[in-house]
């Protein structure tokens, strides 16, 4: 069953810590109001291969940024569906999954290992008073004593704060859709920076409903192994915000990037509540194609997602935008 307890985490940090004990994490002491949570974050893998993927978008840029900017401090705990403040690292367009890199859990010498990746970017946190972290994962506690590592009473917190589906062996039993952990930095400036932790033996391509591994859709891992459908089209550009008033006309551009002549039929475009528009037709090598949108498939100018999916439902490419991005009229936004 999925992770239990899910939502994210808003607060100030207080301190952190780089625990290397038999089971390293990176822990964060946050501080909401009056109370005290640790984040345990994992740095190191109980399944081969050890070493973690991870990626930092230094300037990024989600709808989900607006989902949680304006959350009290504190937990709140999230629904797990598509259209609100829950991640989930296939179906909501977070990042490119081949941007991740494995970062060893511990290696001689400064900046060089996953634990001084995380804490380069904690610690701006730390220093900007009015910086908030938000760490989405699995809520524990309160419990009837202290903290472990920061002493705090009582021990409270969140972990989990890492991929949570694709899973392999006994940790099948955690895997859900819409409950990916991860972590959100808000500076002061207003600039927001993104930390996404995944393990090296999940799968990315995910049963929409249970989380679990399709089998055969290519190797586990950042890049897309032989069999894999990502990327063989990619989204290149959409008209979100057309001249004029509703019903507006919008447009989704895609391009054909593999050597070979594409068959869309039975593929589909996805919006970011997941409704699907079906396609059909082919695309040449190297060409591209504008698909006009018609319901029930709409870009919100709020901000949304956008999906394409093949004749199996997988997805082959994703991307996001932001209200900024869409309240141009008129504009093709490119990615």
């Amino acid at each position: 069953m999925p992770i239990d307890g899910y939502g994210v985490l808003k607060g100030a940090v207080a301190d952190r810590r780089i625990e290397t004990t038999d089971t390293p994490h990176y822990q964060i002491h946050l501080k909401a109001g009056e109370t005290d949570f640790r984040c345990a974050v994992n740095i190191r893998s109980q399944t081969s291969p050890p070493d973690l993927l991870y990626l930092a978008v230094d300037d990024f840029r989600h709808p989900v940024t607006d989902a949680v900017a304006g959350l009290a401090d504190g937990f709140t705990a999230l629904d797990s569906k598509p259209g609100g403040a829950a991640l989930d690292f296939v179906r909501a367009n977070l990042f490119d999954r081949a941007a991740m890199r494995p970062a060893p859990t511990s290696l001689p010498g400064p900046d060089n290992d996953l634990g001084e990746f995380l804490d380069h970017h904690v610690q701006k946190a730390l220093s900007d008073p009015d910086a908030r972290v938000f760490a989405f994962g699995q809520r524990w506690g309160p419990e009837d004593k202290r903290d472990k590592i920061f002493g705090f009473a009582p021990g409270n917190g969140v972990h989990d704060i890492h991929m949570n589906q694709g899973n392999t062996g006994r940790f099948t039993a955690d895997d859900g859709v819409w409950q990916d952990g991860g972590l959100l930095i808000r500076l002061s400036s207003g600039r927001w920076i993104a930390l996404f932790l995944a393990f090296g033996s999940q799968s990315w391509h995910t049963d929409d409903t249970t989380g679990h591994t399709i089998p055969d859709t290519g190797e586990p891992g950042p890049a897309p192994g032989p069999g894999s459908p990502d990327s063989l089209v990619r989204i290149v550009g959409a008209l979100v915000n057309p001249v004029g008033p509703a019903p507006e006309h919008e447009t989704v551009t895609l391009l054909n990037a593999s050597p070979g002549r594409i068959v869309l039929d039975g593929w589909s475009i996805a919006d970011r509540l997941k409704n699907r528009l079906p396609l059909s037709g082919t695309v040449e090598p190297g060409a591209a194609l504008a698909v006009p949108l018609a319901p029930p498939v709409q870009l919100g100018n709020g901000g949304g997602a956008i999906t394409l999916l093949n004749a199996d439902g997988l997805k082959v490419d994703g991307v996001a935008y932001t209200r900024e991005q869409a309240s141009r009229e008129g504009w093709t936004l490119v990615f």
